[in-house]
């Protein structure tokens, strides 16, 4: 097996074979199957299988299989979880159901985002948190810093392997894998606890990260491989593929959602960074950061992230200037990549919004040229 590095998906250099990265449940698989990992945030992890094009296709069209084992899962609870916790983030808890997820952010008292996480309701005192892997230590500490007396914390990251199952045929495989139940999950619900004759305690949630319909499946570590097994035999029928963390990207850029360390900073609050449905305003006690975004709200915001498309040749990458008709440097691209659906570059840039509003042109420097790109909302799909 061979392992390479790379800082992103681009520019990649081979590495020892017995580089220090972590390792997800999938890891042996991998090595029996000579599969290439790379070197992901410290994480040895598969950029692609098949081909990127071809992982993204099927995942728009049928169904794949992504190993994303390395994010984190947090457990809070206590009789004062949800008031604590509310305190903490940025949207409310206390609003949703028991067996329902909600997407947030975690922000410092700057109001500069820490993490985006979602949180699944286990009960009125139980909550589930999945920081980005990158994140998961400071998200562990955060929560220390700030911990109370009738709250208890638990890191369940080593113990948990994470599958998601993504596309228009996501939810046959899961529905002949675990039983038509499966069906009737809503988006961001979940179900908790699901077993079979194989897998045990399995929380089975209607989420995902690619725009299509999905399952994410977190599964005890050592069944995890099984589960893949099991997903991939079933699936068989209705044309699934192992995905890598290539498609991944491309497909949550279609589908415009933010990457935490690209698109997501501890310099980038929620009203810069577009999100301001994640946050509420009216709780019982603000949380950590509330008072900077509500000055900020109240002054307006000098930077903000909006979508682009490329109108000339060339790929717009992350790092590249992005510049005015007045060949004015006025922000940088955060994510940009070739969309195998729709043919074109597209990408996330943040950007000074001074003057320029959606349907406007601006320039981005792709090599030597300044490629000339037009101002979109981050909705590529239109789902």
């Amino acid at each position: 097996m061979i392992i390479l590095s790379a800082e992103k998906c681009g520019g990649i250099a081979l590495a020892n074979e017995d580089t220090d990265l972590k390792h997800t449940p999938l890891y042996s698989y991998y090595q029996g199957n000579n599969v290439k990992l790379m070197d992901f945030g410290s994480w040895a992890l598969p950029i692609q299988f098949s081909g990127l094009s071809d992982e993204h296709k099927v995942v728009r069209e049928h169904v794949g299989l992504f190993d994303v084992s390395h994010m984190g899962e947090i457990k809070v609870s206590g009789k004062c979880a949800t008031r604590w916790l509310n305190k903490l983030i940025t949207n409310d808890v206390s609003k949703i159901d028991v067996n329902q997820a909600v997407y947030t952010l975690v922000t410092n008292e700057d109001g500069g985002i820490l993490d985006d996480i979602i949180i699944f309701k286990m009960s009125e005192s139980e909550y589930l948190l999945t920081p980005n892997a990158s994140r998961t230590a400071k998200i562990w500490q955060w929560l220390n810093e700030h911990k109370e007396e009738d709250v208890d914390l638990k890191d369940f990251s080593a113990a948990i392997g994470l599958i998601a199952i993504q596309g228009p045929k996501a939810k046959d495989v899961v529905a002949e894998v675990f039983g038509k139940e499966a069906l009737d999950i809503k988006n961001y619900h979940f179900l908790p606890d699901v077993s079979t004759a194989e897998f045990s305690d399995v929380l089975l949630s209607r989420t995902g990260y690619t725009g299509e319909d999905g399952y994410e499946c977190y599964v005890k570590w050592d069944e995890t491989e099984a589960l893949w097994k099991t997903f991939l035999a079933v699936g068989e029928a209705y044309n699934i593929k192992e995905c890598g963390l290539g498609a991944r990207d491309t497909l949550r850029l279609e589908a415009g959602m933010p990457l935490y360390g690209h698109d997501l900073t501890e310099d980038v609050t929620p009203l810069e960074a577009g999100l301001r449905f994640a946050v509420k305003w009216d709780k019982p006690e603000p949380f950590i950061g509330q008072k900077a975004l509500e000055d900020q709200k109240e002054t307006g915001t000098t930077y903000l992230s909006r979508g682009f498309e490329v109108l000339g040749r060339g790929i717009a990458r992350e790092g590249h200037l992005v510049f005015n008709n007045d060949d004015e440097e006025i922000g940088v691209v955060t994510s940009g990549t070739q969309s195998p659906t729709l043919g074109k570059s597209i990408g996330f840039m943040r950007i000074k919004k001074a003057g320029i509003k959606l349907g406007d042109t601006v320039k981005i420097q792709i090599r030597k040229n300044k490629v000339e790109a037009k101002v979109t909302k981050k909705n590529f799909l239109k789902n």
